[in-house]
């Protein structure tokens, strides 16, 4: 099953000039939806790790059938103001704008190792906060999982000469 035939893509949203790439097409359909979970958990199986982190909010469809899956605990990597307990929080740029995520700060213990999933990556700010986030907390990022990389964007490289290690299921250009 080729996953690129069940991502929608919608030209100038949010904003003009950008090529949104739509997981909604994907996940409506049990059997691609099934297959995406089926190759992040054969993916996952290269790492190490005690705990799945995932970025608010589309990672959390992925991330979290995943760890029912594995059996791992869940992480909720979320936006500001989002989570009632202490959190640690950090600052990142993305493409048209800034923004928060947080975690509570007691969500990833010294020395886990920590798998984050998300949807998509493009310029890769989001991802690089949320390693901030469990590297903060003590923990260590053993890699990331994305649906998507928009590989023109250079988000996955970036990652890479930052010593992670990543994985994506499929690719598409940026643009």
């Amino acid at each position: 099953m080729n996953l690129k035939d069940f991502i929608r893509s919608i030209p100038d949203y949010p904003k003009k000039g950008i090529l949104f790439r739509d997981i909604t097409t994907l996940i409506k359909d049990e059997k691609a939806f099934t297959e995406a979970i089926n190759q992040i958990v054969e993916k996952s199986k290269k790492f190490n790790f005690n705990k799945i982190a995932a970025i608010e909010s589309r990672g959390f469809v992925f991330a979290s059938a995943v760890s029912y899956l594995l059996n791992k605990p869940f992480i909720m990597l979320r936006k500001k103001n989002k989570l009632p307990a202490d959190v640690h929080s950090v600052d990142f740029e993305l493409e048209y704008g800034t923004a928060t995520i947080e975690v509570h700060k007691d969500s990833i213990n010294k020395d886990d190792n920590v798998l984050i999933i998300d949807d998509l990556i493009a310029t890769g700010g989001t991802a690089e906060a949320a390693a901030q986030l469990i590297e903060i907390s003590q923990g260590k990022v053993s890699a990331f999982i994305f649906v998507i990389n928009l590989f023109d964007l250079g988000g996955c490289d970036n990652l890479v000469k930052k010593n992670y290690k990543v994985e994506n299921l499929i690719e598409f250009p940026g643009h």
